[in-house]
């Protein structure tokens, strides 16, 4: 039986694409195509929430600020007011610990469930130990970051520490650990 011509141009290009091996590669383009729009047409796309205003905050050294009010009763904490000004996407606060150190009662095995955190030394020195890391001492100018929820612990410090530490979020829960 001999084959027909195709009746329209539509029907020909359709007879064409049969015989032709791009056929698939065509097909598969399509498919694709097709799937990515149905895709995005289900999915609205998901907007970041937007973030408040974030104000300047300004924080000179003033000895009345320093407060033990903070994580551990061997410290004096002061505020820089990153934390305010910021909405609690962060906190900084300059760590004053006081000597001489007591390692019965600082060296406590713990994390922090922190998105991140980083610390300067800006005076004295302190040891401390990092999951990972070993035993580590830092002098003044020393700066190092604690990858979230790493543990740690400080074994020793200088009557005369102080750390500028920066934390991500604001509010963070502290792990203490047995050992």
């Amino acid at each position: 039986m001999a084959k027909q011509k195709p009746k329209s141009r539509a029907a020909a290009k359709t007879a064409a694409l049969k015989k032709s091996p791009a056929r698939k590669t065509a097909s598969k383009t399509v498919a694709k195509s097709t799937a990515r729009k149905a895709k995005a047409r289900a999915l609205p796309a998901a907007k970041p929430r937007p973030r408040p205003k974030q104000r300047i905050a300004i924080s000179h050294h003033r000895e009345e600020d320093f407060k033990a009010d903070g994580l551990r009763t061997y410290a004096q904490y002061r505020d820089l007011g990153i934390a305010e000004a910021s909405h609690g996407l962060a906190q900084a606060h300059v760590i004053r610990l006081i000597g001489p150190c007591n390692p019965a009662e600082v060296s406590k095995l713990h994390f922090h469930d922190v998105e991140f955190q980083m610390v300067y030394g800006l005076k004295g020195w302190i040891k401390t130990y990092m999951e990972g890391q070993g035993e580590t001492l830092m002098k003044e100018g020393s700066a190092w970051t604690q990858p979230p929820r790493i543990k740690h612990l400080i074994m020793d410090y200088s009557d005369d520490v102080e750390l500028l530490e920066v934390i991500l979020p604001a509010e963070f829960k502290t792990v203490e650990l047995a050992v």
